[in-house]
């Protein structure tokens, strides 16, 4: 049953996360990128202006100077074209290379490194009118509107905001050269550019904040999901428990096949038993063969009693036994002189058996 999104209470797992990851989609506002590298490239234009103005300076020196000598043919064109490319690509390069690089860090600090073709994929709903609707009239499309109009507006009351406290400077410049008119625009330019994009930069920090807590909200499951990707990932209970069973089953078969080896049963004498063998040549104490109570203390002594196995009862060595060892485990050290005994008994019981 397809579940909606007032149940999707639960947060996104790690796979969820990696998995939305790898298709692209990611947690990424476009107004921070953008506000960022407008900042990043008026600073850089503030900074490099005077060199800038002055590398242009000299290039238009240069053309003015040679123009009476300049022949018009196919060569000379093509060397002033390609003059002018070089000398824009070298006068651009420090602009170019900077927002290249703001851009990069930018995103590199809001989302990583992430490759994806998939958000490149073709998608049938991308293109769907009803799809269309839904995204035209939603919470995102809400924000988009409400960003654009603020835009708007900050933008509007800073360029308002700045030349206004320029008003009273606008009347000296009647009698102002022409270089100090220039100055004086391009720094008003230069105030209102950096004013917006800082104004601008307080906007997309909302706005990160914003599609940060959207991602957060649009990656959120249902608890079904939760609990069928914790299937996927550790398995369906029911078959785990299956194969536990299983597993315990052949355990026990194999535990049991091992008691016929056994030189002595110490049972309690009804909830607990212990076989255990000894061989003086290939063991240095020992060994607990097979353990069990209950049914399997009774199943033990029933082998046992049918390939001739002695059956001790002892409560106490039983006990300590059962709690101490481990199956294919050597007895504890304290444990010697009483086992020893018992083994030292038997011997002498199949021995006299044996005269007998």
């Amino acid at each position: 049953m397809a579940e909606n999104n007032a149940e999707r209470t639960e947060k996104a797992t790690p796979k969820r996360r990696e998995e939305a990851r790898k298709k692209g989609n990611v947690a990424r506002s476009m107004e921070l990128s953008s506000a960022t590298i407008l900042l990043g490239g008026t600073l850089t234009l503030f900074f490099s202006a005077k060199l800038l103005f002055g590398s242009v300076r000299l290039f238009m020196q240069r053309i003015f100077t040679e123009v009476g000598r300049f022949e018009l043919n196919p060569e000379n064109v093509q060397s002033l074209i390609l003059s002018t490319m070089l000398f824009l690509a070298k006068a651009l390069a420090p602009l170019v290379l900077s927002l290249i690089i703001i851009g990069i860090l930018v995103n590199f600090a809001q989302v990583g490194i992430v490759f994806s073709a998939e958000i490149l994929t073709p998608d049938a709903n991308k293109i769907n009118p009803i799809s269309g609707l839904k995204r035209l009239f939603s919470l995102k499309a809400a924000m988009e509107l409400l960003k654009g109009i603020l835009k708007i507006v900050l933008v509007a009351c800073v360029v308002y905001l700045t030349i206004k406290s320029k008003v009273r400077s606008f009347f000296p410049l009647m009698d102002a050269g022409v270089g100090q008119i220039v100055s004086f625009f391009s720094t008003g330019i230069f105030q209102i550019a950096i004013r917006s994009s800082v104004a601008l930069l307080v906007l997309a920090v909302m706005d990160y904040g914003f599609q940060k807590w959207d991602y957060e909200r649009n990656l959120r499951m249902t608890k079904q999901e939760v609990k069928e990707e914790f299937k996927q990932h550790e398995g369906d209970p029911l078959i785990k428990s299956r194969i536990r069973s299983l597993q315990r089953e052949m355990a026990r078969r194999r535990m049991m096949a091992e008691v016929p080896k056994a030189d002595v049963v110490i049972t309690n004498p009804v909830h607990l038993a212990v076989a255990l063998k000894y061989d003086a040549t290939t063991m240095t104490a020992p060994t607990v063969l097979a353990k069990g109570k209950r049914k399997i203390a009774e199943k033990i002594k029933t082998i046992a009693q049918e390939h001739g196995i002695p059956i001790v009862e002892n409560v106490e060595l039983a006990q300590v036994l059962f709690k101490t060892t481990e199956i294919g485990m050597e007895i504890p050290a304290e444990l010697y002189r009483s086992v020893a005994e018992i083994l030292a008994y038997i011997y002498r019981l199949n021995q006299s058996k044996a005269v007998g």
